[in-house]
């Protein structure tokens, strides 16, 4: 399949985006420990570092995918590239962590790209060959977070933190540059008001249901403030659906999310980034933990586990894309959620030695790769062009709900099953023993047991989601039959 030079260029330059914004995301997260004493902070106030970004990010792909179908996707995703290129480049330089909050909340809206990219190729290229685009901008998700994990371990064992920010700085403000300068607007637009109520309505409830999925570990699932949270989210969300309903030009048109394949697909979503992320939160704590309850690596080597599920994603992209051309989504979403079974079933039986969890992260790679490709065309073929923008960001607020999910499982489930280890000694005696140990609880073999066990599930549910869609495919003449 050959595209046309600006076709190239526009996927060249969306590819990049994502990864840089996955890369980033995820980037601190092998520093956490680090940022704790930078900061003096504790572990509960530093998850905000994570929390604020994601909510931000949600609710950002949320309302920027919709606003990019009416005001203009090109000048949507500039706009969003300029703060988040003014975000990244403050990062590096915050000295509290109210003001690293702050920037990672910020930086969070650069999120809104990911949908208003899928929707830019979708009016720029044929329905034929969107598969294999569309296959390249989803691998970035699996891309960026591998590259992240390990550089980000890199750079902070070597240098300082603050330099896995500066390295992105040029990166991320020549890709605006190229942005601004290659990007052709869309002649798709949808004229409508802009329906402030039910942007407040729909912002409030998913702030408050990330919060809850987020903090509620902390705050404790029973306590007063998570269920007043609880609370409040389901109003938010009972009271959107019922304005939405009366409005002529709803922000988010319930009529589109009840069709089948879209809304089989947004929830196919929500479980496999759920179960994405059930590998992202517990590989780094086995390879990590002291040796027994774990293998006692330094957290590069951890983050170096995740790469070939990188490279399984990069390389099985295209053949996705192939089997969407073919055979249409349905399939692809089936072989991916296949995959992604048969990596949690040897997770839970194989994981042994780093090299045999490395193998099994590597199923993960390549299921999620299938998965995304099939999903993201699935979302786009049953939509019309003037709707991209607002279906695939309710797709990434779908994902990003499910990407919440399963840290607050994981971390429930670590919590509730712990083992002893010896961490460290006091050169005093203890009766015969010449020394003092030192233990500290961490995870059982029982708990990721569990969450493996969890991920299963929750990839056979998202199985039955997808054996329930419509096949659908495009043809020769691109016509969706």
């Amino acid at each position: 399949m050959a595209f046309s030079r600006r076709a190239k260029s526009t996927i060249i330059i969306m590819a990049l985006m994502g990864t840089l914004i996955t890369y980033v995301e995820t980037m601190v997260v092998p520093a956490l420990p680090v940022l704790s004493k930078f900061f003096d902070a504790s572990y509960s106030s530093l998850s905000w570092v994570l929390t604020s970004y994601l909510i931000s990010g949600t609710v950002s792909a949320a309302i920027f995918g919709k606003l990019a179908d009416i005001i203009g996707k090109k000048k949507i995703f500039v706009s969003l590239a300029v703060v988040y290129s003014v975000a990244i480049s403050f990062g590096g330089f915050a000295s509290t962590l109210s003001e690293f909050i702050l920037v990672r909340t910020i930086q969070g809206l650069g999120m809104g790209m990911f949908p208003v990219a899928f929707a830019l190729l979708n009016d720029e290229l044929p329905q034929r060959e969107l598969p294999l685009a569309q296959g390249i901008i989803s691998a970035t998700f699996t891309v960026g977070a591998s590259i992240g994990l390990v550089i980000g371990a890199w750079i902070t064992q070597n240098f300082d933190w603050e330099w896995a920010y500066h390295s992105a700085i040029p990166v991320s403000f020549g890709l605006l540059i190229a942005s601004a300068l290659v990007l052709e607007e869309s002649p798709f637009r949808k004229k409508q008001r802009v329906d402030v109520g039910g942007i407040f309505l729909l912002v409030v409830g998913i702030i408050s249901l990330l919060l809850l999925l987020s903090q509620g570990e902390y705050w404790g699932w029973g306590s007063s403030i998570s269920l007043s949270v609880g609370l409040l989210s389901l109003i938010s969300f009972i009271m959107f659906y019922l304005y939405e309903r009366v409005l002529d030009d709803p922000f988010i048109s319930l009529k589109l999310l009840s069709v089948r394949n879209i809304f089989l697909a947004n929830f196919a979503g929500l479980l496999v980034s759920g179960g994405m992320f059930y590998l992202f939160y517990t590989i780094p704590t086995i390879l990590e933990d002291p040796i027994p309850l774990g293998f006692g690596k330094d957290v590069f080597t951890a983050g170096l586990t995740v790469v070939p599920g990188a490279i399984m994603g990069v390389a099985l992209a295209p053949l996705g894309a192939l089997v969407v051309r073919r055979k249409g989504p349905k399939l692809a979403i089936l072989i991916g959620t296949i995959i992604m079974l048969m990596a949690f079933l040897l997770l839970y039986i194989n994981r042994g030695d780093p090299l045999a969890i490395t193998e099994d992260a590597a199923f993960i790679g390549g299921g999620t790769s299938f998965v995304f490709v099939g999903m993201i065309n699935m979302i786009i073929i049953s939509t019309p062009k003037d709707s991209a923008g607002m279906a695939t960001g309710m797709n990434t607020v779908f994902r990003n709900i499910g990407s919440s999910i399963s840290p607050a499982i994981s971390g429930s489930i670590e919590t509730q099953f712990v083992s002893p280890a010896l961490v460290s000694y006091f050169p005093v005696s203890l009766g015969a023993i010449p020394f003092t140990p030192v233990f500290t609880d961490f995870p059982s073999q029982q708990a990721f047991n569990w969450i493996y066990i969890i991920g299963f599930i929750t990839l056979l549910i998202s199985l039955i989601f997808t054996l329930s869609m419509k096949k659908v495919i495009v043809n020769e003449s691109n016509e969706v039959v």
